[in-house]
């Protein structure tokens, strides 16, 4: 702390956080003592209400500034950067060569091997026809290709959004009794995912998907695997009459009930492939170079189950199959969406949950694999690419995909370079559309099921779950409620819970910001917490505070009664150690980074309060926005020219030297 002084004592004192924190005593001699060099406190440029609006809109919608490509450039160029901008595919199209379509081709035959059987399973997690699987593994991979602007991401159906579709749906009508409403509200619900996840990308309104948070999504995917994976028991152990529900209780309590229509055929052949995939997945996370056996494993219980049922149907009578599938294209859905009736609500609700939790893992993904090779993923491009790949998939018999985790690290580890692979994946699902869909008959549900299991038990992640609880509580309490949520409630209510609680943490930072009191760090002019730094002293007659948060209508009243508490706190202090006397209160600004009406209210009240005891309110270091509306609600004229200053340091000094020429 820069003061200005001759001699420095330090008496030791007790405060009520550390008793041992020493007090700084200073005596400055008349004939030394100079008046401190002092900074202006001074206000921001003037701008009109506009270019104000204009700022913050921009600093919202537009913090990575994406027309700055687009400055000084020709017209040829703009046009270019157009292009590139609307259909990232034109950025590697021009120096496309055979070596990376090499790459593509090897990677995308690898990832259609994984596509085909999880497009399969996964439509059944959503209660949908098989082929709707592998109809949203053809046209919405094509789609991305243009309009995506990740290399690696692939995009198809996933766990997670088959998994709240179909309990979502099937909780307002049964996909076994009205199959075509609920199939209808299928292509309505995945249009509505579209169009709300378009919206924010055109709209710019990612920082919505932001409420998902990273400790809603680690229970959210946790409750949903293992909500999945009892439901698989029905493929594994061969129970035709089984609970549609998706709570942990009915689904235990229909496998005991059920357990005469246990089939020991069923459970030898299901368990025993669900272990080699299990196997299989081990191999790939603990030896990436064999990445290739975990890929191709489920296509190659597929095919060898397949086999068997084939060859040996008599002797399997009680195992269920998939049974005969239609070959052909994506036939249109359009003249199917649902856009009026009693059921409107409940495709817009299923849509807006589904949209936003598939944007939510596809952008992660995204983000992930860019970050691993070192590029750039403009979240909003995606939302669009995204929605529109949804929008136009809804109208061509394919419900909500996106970019899937599992399928996009086969593709980055088989090579993949461009989103050529996913073209590559789309024309192989089309071979299997048009030619291969008559061998699937044979396929045994059991599969699926051990498919689907495999898939989704890497959601459980335990370490991060066991890494929140070391680093925040909350943060637990948030993942831990959407994990119950999910289990013992049902999924969207699991995922409300969760998202409730992220909000409430949000509301309790707001509405109940840390301060503290400072002390001066010895032989520097840097003021820090006492609480952090042990040798911060503290300054005799000042208390010093600190407030790290903006101070707004929804924290001011707490504000004050803190701020008045901690003087009531110093004074006890002091008079418990016969200290020297309070005469001024001076509150580091540098955190509040803004204010609003109520926070000028409370400091310009707190400022009558601590006049009429005596003491002297000082402010250090108010940003400029802060300024400014000080300023326009006249305010400063209230502090006056030695209420505000640059910094702690520089108030602390020039209070001080002006107590002594006063003396």
């Amino acid at each position: 702390m820069g003061l200005n002084t001759n001699t420095v004592r330090v008496d030791s004192g007790s405060g009520n956080h550390h008793p041992e924190t020493p007090t700084v005593s200073i005596s400055v001699s008349p004939e030394t003592m100079e008046q401190p060099e002092l900074h202006d406190v001074r206000l921001p440029p003037e701008k009109t209400t506009f270019q104000k609006l204009r700022h913050k809109l921009s600093e919202i919608f537009f913090p990575d500034d994406p027309l700055h490509k687009f400055k000084n450039q020709t017209i040829f160029n703009k046009i270019l950067f157009t292009l590139h901008f609307v259909f990232p595919i034109f950025q590697w199209a021009p120096n496309y060569n055979f070596t990376l379509l090499r790459s593509d081709v090897v990677s995308g035959l690898t990832i259609a091997s994984l596509a085909i059987p999880q497009g399969i399973s996964y439509a059944k997690l959503a209660n949908l026809p098989p082929v709707i699987g592998l109809y949203s593994s053809f046209v919405p991979p094509l789609i991305y290709a243009v309009l995506g602007s990740s290399k690696h991401l692939v995009v198809g159906p996933v766990s997670i959004a088959s998994l709240v579709m179909g309990t979502m749906l099937n909780d307002a009508v049964s996909f076994s009794l009205h199959p075509v409403l609920y199939l209808r509200l299928a292509f309505t619900a995945t249009f509505f995912a579209g169009l709300f996840q378009a919206s924010l990308g055109l709209l710019r309104l990612g920082f919505v998907i932001d409420f998902l948070s990273k400790a809603t999504l680690v229970g959210f995917m946790a409750g949903a695997a293992v909500i999945v994976s009892l439901q698989q028991l029905k493929g594994l152990l061969g129970i035709v009459n089984f609970t549609s529900k998706m709570q942990i209780i009915p689904v235990l309590s229909s496998v005991v009930e059920q357990r005469d229509e246990w089939s020991w055929h069923t459970i030898v052949l299901g368990f025993s492939f669900l272990a080699c995939l299990l196997t299989t997945r081990q191999i790939g996370m603990r030896k990436p170079k064999l990445f290739w056996v975990s890929a191709a494993a489920p296509l190659a219980s597929v095919i060898l189950s397949t086999i068997l049922l084939a060859l040996f149907e008599s002797n399997f009578p009680n195992i269920a199959t998939i049974g005969q599938l239609n070959k052909g294209l994506n036939p249109p859905s359009s003249n199917m969406l649902y856009f009026h009736g009693e059921f409107l609500a409940v495709a817009v609700k299923t849509g807006a949950v589904t949209g936003l939790l598939s944007l939510t893992e596809g952008i992660a993904v995204g983000r992930t694999f860019a970050a691993l090779k070192k590029y750039q993923v403009d979240g909003n491009k995606e939302m669009i690419a995204i929605g529109l790949m949804n929008m136009a998939g809804s109208c061509s018999s394919c419900y909500v995909t996106t970019g899937s985790f599992s399928r996009s690290a086969v593709n980055e580890n088989a090579g993949g370079q461009t989103t050529m692979s996913n073209i590559v994946m789309a024309l192989t699902v089309l071979v299997t559309l048009l030619f291969l869909m008559p061998l699937f008959k044979y396929t045994p549900d059991l599969i699926l099921a051990a498919i689907i299991v495999t898939a989704v038990i890497g959601l459980i992640d335990y370490q991060s779950a066991f890494r929140l609880w070391k680093v925040d509580k909350l943060d637990f309490l948030a993942c831990l409620s959407s994990f119950l949520g999910v289990l013992f409630v049902s999924v969207p209510v699991g995922l409300a819970i969760a998202v409730g609680i992220s909000v409430f943490k949000i509301l309790l930072h707001v509405t109940r910001p840390n301060t503290g009191v400072l002390g001066n760090i010895p032989g520097t002019q840097i003021f820090q917490d006492l609480d952090r730094y042990r040798e911060a002293q503290r300054v005799p007659s000042f208390v010093i505070l600190g407030i790290e948060a903006p101070i707004y209508f929804a924290n001011s009243t707490y504000l004050q009664e803190r701020i008045l508490r901690w003087l009531r706190e110093e004074e006890d202090r002091i008079a418990a150690n016969d200290g020297s006397t309070l005469k001024c209160v001076v509150i580091d600004m540098t955190a509040v980074t803004a204010i609003d009406t109520s926070g000028l209210a409370m400091l310009n009240e707190l400022r009558k309060m601590l006049e009429n005891r005596s003491l002297q309110l000082v402010l250090a270091n108010p940003t400029g926005s802060v300024m400014e509306k000080m300023h326009r609600s006249n305010s400063l004229d209230l502090f006056g020219s030695n209420g505000l200053y640059l910094n702690v340091s520089e108030a602390v000094t020039d209070i001080k030297l002006s107590w002594k020429t006063k003396a």
